[in-house]
């Protein structure tokens, strides 16, 4: 069995709360994610393929992920 905080990188997304402030649109308008915030910190959660694209299309906006 493979270690679960592997998927959980492929699955999900946290940044600082207001990281995603001035995007065009929702990020969950324009992926078929989650937006979870929580304590300061946002979780942006989805499969593997909507993550991949959801983390491209923030690098592209210049948004530094971890």
């Amino acid at each position: 069995m493979g270690d679960p905080s592997r998927y959980r990188d492929s699955t999900q997304i946290v940044l600082p709360a207001g990281a995603l402030d001035g995007l065009d649109a929702p990020l969950d308008e324009r992926f078929t994610v989650t937006l979870f915030e929580r304590d300061g910190v946002v979780r942006i959660i989805g499969s593997p393929v909507e993550i991949r694209a959801a983390s491209d299309y923030l690098a592209r906006q210049g948004i530094s992920l971890p």
